[in-house]
């Protein structure tokens, strides 16, 4: 019996030897969660980054970044973000090919978090940042996902400027659509705005201002058909859901702006969001309501969706990591003094 409960305690030291300890875990590898590994490296917190499903976040799918400061001439996207996990790397970050598929997170202050990798790996952490993203909603046609990169885009923000005195197309009736619609209307020769049902969502002062734009061809019930072109959109068929009728329009962009889902399924239950799933972040900081547990980029962010933003706020993540941390080691000594 004695010989059984020796060998059952050394298997369980191996299973805990299993289990790695991280100071810093930070969960997605776009320009926040590299921006935050940056400055987390640089404070010796050897942060650990696991890049999630889609590596690099979404601008791995942009083919050109023309308004990241520090690139006087653009830069590719995916080089982009090559460039920043090098800078995170030179500093000491570990970035590690993986997805957190469960977490579960401490709701003490300087207790520890903990999280599974691909269903497998368990890892535990001083503090967590989430930087996650949130990906865009497209139509799901096959021509549609063909193309994106080659005219078809889902932040008119970003990649407007390339489509400067053409015509381009926007799908959406909310008030994200009737922005971005607007805001193309300024630069673009016209703007044709799909609507599928037979009004918009949008609030009734956003409504006015895209009625008043008189380069914006506002279409109700109406859908995209078919994305035109092999290598870059070179048109758009679409189709009056009410009557049947097809068209054809020559465009040179298209523009989805449908909305966004956070990938914030893993913290559901654990972490404050709001009602569409985006984590609530205390006033200007990136603390969520579990201490040591912090959020940036589009995760918690619906307004603004840049990658300069989520950068931003990326290192604000590490900042509040950083003191957190060295909140928690003041309490500790002040409580071995007394």
């Amino acid at each position: 019996m004695a010989e059984t409960s020796y060998f059952y305690t050394i298997k369980v030291f191996e299973m805990a030897d299993q289990i790695e300890r991280i100071k810093c875990l930070i969960i997605g590898s776009g320009p926040a969660g590299y921006t935050a590994a940056i400055y987390a490296a640089r404070a010796d917190l050897n942060p650990v980054v696991y890049t999630g499903m889609e590596p690099g976040g979404q601008l791995t799918t942009t083919t050109e970044v023309d308004n990241f400061p520090g690139y006087p001439e653009g830069v590719d996207g995916p080089q982009m973000m090559v460039d920043l996990q090098k800078q995170a790397e030179r500093f000491g970050t570990q970035v590690r090919i993986g997805m957190v598929t469960s977490v579960a997170l401490s709701k003490e202050v300087g207790g520890i978090h903990k999280a599974t990798i691909d269903n497998a790996k368990e890892v535990e952490a001083e503090t967590v940042i989430i930087a996650t993203g949130a990906t865009a909603k497209y139509l799901g046609l096959p021509s549609e996902q063909r193309l994106r990169g080659g005219g078809v885009s889902a932040c008119a923000v970003c990649d407007g400027f390339f489509y400067k005195g053409q015509d381009v197309a926007i799908v959406g009736g909310g008030d994200t659509a009737a922005e971005e619609a607007t805001y193309l209307a300024n630069i673009c020769n016209k703007v044709t705005m799909l609507v599928r049902r037979d009004e918009m969502r949008a609030s009734k002062a956003m409504q006015h201002r895209v009625n008043k734009t008189k380069n914006i061809d506002l279409r109700y019930n109406t859908e995209v058909d078919e994305v035109l072109g092999d290598q870059v959109v070179e048109g758009l068929r679409i189709v009056n859901n009410q009557t049947g009728a097809k068209e054809e329009i020559k465009i040179s962009g298209l523009f989805v702006a449908i909305g966004h889902k956070p990938n914030t399924e893993v913290f559901k239950g654990q972490i404050d969001m709001d009602d569409t799933g985006y984590i609530v972040t205390q006033g200007k900081s990136t603390k969520t309501n579990l201490p040591g547990v912090f959020a940036c980029g589009d995760v918690q962010d619906q307004e603004y969706r840049q990658a300069v933003t989520a950068a931003g706020t990326g290192c604000m993540a590490a900042l509040d990591a950083e003191r957190y941390l060295a909140s928690v080691e003041d309490t500790a000594e002040v409580s071995l003094e007394g």
